[in-house]
C-alpha cells in the first residue's frame, strides 16, 4: 500500500508540474528539405517557441550543402518557422543531416526529405540521436514506421489521453469491456483526426483541449459515483454503455490529437499511410496503458485484496485533480 501511495503521490506530483511551456518540451520539432531545381532546395524548420531547441537549436545541413541568401523567421500560434534556400552540389543521399541541440532537449524530432523525381523520405531524430544518415531511397515502411512509433509516444506522453483511458480501466470491470471501450473511442477519435487532417472538419484547439480535461473529470467523478452508490442504485449509466459515453468523448479527443499532428506534419505524398500508422500506434499506447493498468490491479487484489477500493478511490481523486487543474489552466489560457 505505501508503495501504491508513493507512487500515486509521484503521479500526481510529476503530471501537476507539467506547465504549457514544458508540454511544449515535448512536441516533437520539424525540419523539411524540398529539392526546387537540380542543385536548389528549400529548407523550412519548425519548433515550438517555448523549447530550448526553438530559442537555440540550428539545422545540420548535409556536407555538400550551404546556405545561400538571409534566413527568414516567422511565428505561427506558438512555434518558430524558420526558412532558408539552400544550394547542394551534387545528391544529397548518404549525407548527414541533423539538429543541433536535439541532445539537450526532451522531444524527438521529424525530417522529411523531398527530393524531385524520387520517393519522400522521413527521418526521425531523438536526443540520443540528433543526426541521421540520408538514405538511397526511402521505403513506405520508413513513414509507417515513424508515425506508429509517434502515435505510440503521443499517447503514453499525452497525459490527458492517458488519464482518460486509465479512468476508463479503473471504471470498468472485465477486459472484454473495457477492450470494447477502448476500441470506440479509437474509431471515435479516428473519424475526426482524419476529417480534421484533410480539412474536412475543424473546431478551435483551445475550447476542445478544455473539454477534454472536462472529460477526464466525468469519468473521475463516475469512478467514485459508481464504487459509492452500485450497492444501492446498480450499475451507473457510464458502466452500462461505456463504449458510447467512450465514442462522444473519442469525437473530441481526435481534434486534440489532430492539433498535435498539425503540430508535427504530415508528409504530403503518404498522407494515408501516416495516419493509419499514427492511429495504429495510438491503439498500441492505449492497449499498453490497459495491459500495465491491469497488471498493477491485479497484483493489488492478489496481495492487499482490503486496500483495492481505497487505491481507485484515492487515484480516481487524484485523477480529478489534476484534470480539474488542467481544466482552470486551459480556460485561463
Amino acid at each position: 500500500m505505501k508503495f501504491c501511495l508513493s507512487t500515486l503521490a509521484l503521479i500526481i506530483c510529476t503530471l501537476i508540474s507539467v506547465s504549457p511551456a514544458s508540454a511544449d518540451e515535448l512536441r516533437p520539432a520539424y525540419v523539411e528539405f524540398t529539392q526546387q531545381s537540380e542543385s536548389d532546395w528549400h529548407l523550412l524548420w519548425k519548433a515550438s517557441e517555448r523549447s530550448r531547441l526553438g530559442r537555440s537549436g540550428e539545422v545540420i545541413l548535409p556536407g555538400n550543402c550551404t546556405q545561400i541568401g538571409e534566413t527568414e523567421k516567422r511565428f505561427a500560434a506558438t512555434n518558430i518557422i524558420t526558412t532558408r534556400s539552400i544550394k547542394c552540389t551534387g545528391s544529397i543521399a548518404g549525407e548527414i543531416v541533423g539538429l543541433k541541440g536535439l541532445e539537450l532537449s526532451t522531444t524527438d524530432a521529424l525530417v522529411r526529405i523531398a527530393p524531385i523525381g524520387e520517393e519522400t523520405q522521413t527521418l526521425r531524430l531523438t536526443p540520443k540521436a540528433s543526426v541521421a544518415t540520408i538514405a538511397q531511397k526511402d521505403a513506405i515502411a520508413n513513414v509507417a514506421w515513424t508515425y506508429t512509433v509517434i502515435g505510440i509516444e503521443h499517447i503514453i506522453l499525452g497525459f490527458d489521453h492517458l488519464l482518460f483511458v486509465l479512468a476508463l480501466v479503473l471504471l470498468l470491470k472485465g477486459g472484454w469491456l473495457v477492450a470494447k471501450t477502448v476500441t470506440a473511442f479509437t474509431i471515435a477519435h479516428s473519424i475526426t483526426l482524419i476529417g480534421s487532417t484533410l480539412g474536412y472538419m475543424s473546431l478551435p484547439s483551445q475550447p476542445v483541449e478544455a473539454i477534454i480535461a472536462l472529460s477526464i473529470i466525468f469519468l473521475a467523478v463516475e469512478i467514485v459515483k459508481a464504487q459509492r452508490d452500485h450497492d444501492t442504485h446498480g450499475p451507473r449509466l457510464s458502466e452500462r454503455f461505456p463504449w458510447i459515453v467512450a465514442f462522444l468523448f473519442g469525437l473530441l479527443h481526435g481534434f486534440g490529437f489532430a492539433g498535435a499532428l498539425a503540430e508535427i506534419g504530415l508528409p504530403q505524398d503518404d498522407i494515408p499511410m501516416a495516419l493509419l500508422t499514427f492511429n495504429l500506434g495510438v491503439e498500441i499506447g492505449q492497449l499498453l496503458i490497459v495491459a500495465i493498468a491491469f497488471a498493477l490491479l491485479a497484483l493489488i487484489r492478489r496481495f492487499q485484496q482490503p486496500w483495492l477500493q481505497p487505491t481507485k478511490t484515492a487515484t480516481s481523486y487524484a485523477i480529478g485533480i489534476i484534470a480539474t487543474y488542467w481544466f482552470i489552466e486551459r480556460m485561463i489560457a
